[in-house]
């Protein structure tokens, strides 16, 4: 891993942020616990610090090949979703969060199975730095998972919504889909009244809100420390 030296202040956060991370993982689980990790910048610090721990950790699931591979490379073992009874926590980093812990992902292309895996957590960890936060979410532009024969159909959907949708050229999802990235949303409100509409077009498999199954926690890379925020109700 990259010394602290050498890291941007953007990273430093992310790195101090993944290191609570770890440290909250290793108290909530136990020799036959299957931990969740995330995909991005953020979940790679995490993957990095875990593996100075792997000895107690009996299993991953994954939700990108890139992070498969990060964790087998550190010889942390990786098992298919399917294969395990229970994933005791998912934690996965943010492009936008706000107080309700709502989120948008997807700007690493893998918020299928990002919501796939964060559905079958019994808690759902975020790890962000302190510029993930915001007061609407929409800013950053909404990625939506496609079928490729379906991409033309669903762009002229979401454009009825009130997005301006831009196919991600050149990015094939781990699942053989497309990415539309819908931006000028902001702000998203409500959220997921738009989650619910946005899935419900022909031909998306999901949308990179995560509203319908926020997180549980927020653990935020801040100037002052890490914060551990949870929903506002």
């Amino acid at each position: 891993m990259t010394s602290d030296t050498n890291l941007s202040p953007q990273d430093a956060l992310k790195k101090a942020v993944a290191q609570a991370a770890v440290d909250y993982t290793l108290s909530k689980i136990d020799d036959t616990s299957i931990v969740g990790i995330g995909t991005g910048s953020t979940a790679n610090f995490f993957i990095d610090l875990l593996a100075e721990h792997k000895a107690k950790v009996a299993g991953t699931v994954a939700s990108s090949e890139a992070s498969a591979d990060r964790l087998k490379q550190h010889g942390i073992p990786v098992y298919d979703l399917n294969a395990v009874d229970e994933v005791t926590i998912y934690v996965d980093g943010a492009d936008e969060t706000n107080s309700h812990l709502e989120l948008i992902k997807g700007g690493g292309a893998a918020l299928t199975r990002e919501k796939i895996t964060a559905a079958v957590a019994k808690e759902f960890l975020c790890i962000a730095d302190g510029s993930k936060w915001v007061d609407n979410l929409g800013g950053f532009p909404l990625p939506v998972e496609v079928i490729p024969m379906a991409r033309s159909h669903v762009a002229r959907e979401l454009a009825k919504l009130g997005g301006d949708p831009v196919y991600r050229e050149g990015v094939i999802t781990d699942n053989g889909n497309v990415i539309i990235d819908v931006h000028h949303l902001h702000p998203i409100s409500p959220v997921r009244e738009l989650e619910e509409k946005i899935n419900n077009i022909t031909g998306v498999v999901t949308n990179g809100l995560f509203a319908l199954r926020p997180a549980d926690a927020l653990m935020l890379g801040t100037e002052g420390g890490v914060k551990t925020i949870y929903p506002k109700n």
